[in-house]
């Protein structure tokens, strides 16, 4: 679980929220009811992600008709985009599987990493609130989101290093402003400058995170 915590970027108050959110049926029925399976957390974890996501749609996307908001959302929470989230977490080595389940692939299963994504941003939600899931989803499930009408692309860090390319003899550099909190549960603030002038400030938990969100907010600012 230390591990996991530290792919996640936090460490939970009640790790069992965590243990949980990593149960499959399968396994918390073979226990006969000693454990709880993720099911209702990933019903609560859809909720949030859905609110997430369309807040994100709203303020990005001022444009946007709700018709095609709707469709985008649908696009961007979908098990395909959760799946890839679940691959790049390395989910599948800490969930628990029953018996029959593990024999037939089920760590693997992409219905079953996605939904595991869900309960864990529910977990999150429960362990301290919209602020802390809503840092995880972006970090992790809208970390490569695009504004253009083909939403999927590289990184934040990679979509601003592209735009600015366009121009001639732009330099971009990153730096750390402030480091805060004890060694277990740090947060990291970084800014992005355009030719020595800041263009955006973010915060994470990790230092790459932080520089994905001031990478993020550079990119609201050069195209506006």
């Amino acid at each position: 679980m230390d591990k996991l915590e530290e792919k996640i970027g936090y460490h939970f108050h009640d790790r069992d929220l965590l243990v949980t959110a990593l149960t499959h049926s399968s396994y918390a029925n073979e226990k006969h009811g000693e454990t709880r399976s993720y099911e209702r957390l990933e019903f609560l974890g859809d909720s949030v992600l859905g609110v997430v996501t369309a807040e994100f749609l709203y303020q990005h996307r001022p444009s946007l008709p709700e018709g095609r908001m709707t469709r985008l959302r649908a696009e961007l929470v979908c098990e395909t985009s959760l799946h890839k989230t679940a691959l790049a977490l390395d989910l599948g080595s800490y969930m628990r599987l029953g018996r029959g389940e593990e024999h037939t692939g089920g760590r693997e299963r992409p219905s079953i990493l996605a939904d595991m994504v869900e309960a864990i941003i529910a977990a999150l939600y429960l362990d301290s609130g919209m602020a802390e899931a809503r840092r995880f989803i972006m970090a992790n499930v809208l970390n490569d989101v695009e504004f253009g009408d083909s939403h999927r692309g590289g990184d934040y860090k990679t979509q601003l290093q592209e735009l600015v390319q366009r121009r001639s003899n732009q330099v971009i550099t990153y730096r750390l402003v402030e480091e805060s909190g004890p060694d277990h549960d740090k947060t990291f603030t970084f800014e992005v400058l355009i030719n020595g002038a800041v263009s955006g400030r973010g915060k994470g938990k990790t230092k790459k995170e932080a520089e994905q969100m001031a990478a993020c907010k550079a990119l609201e600012n050069v195209r506006e």
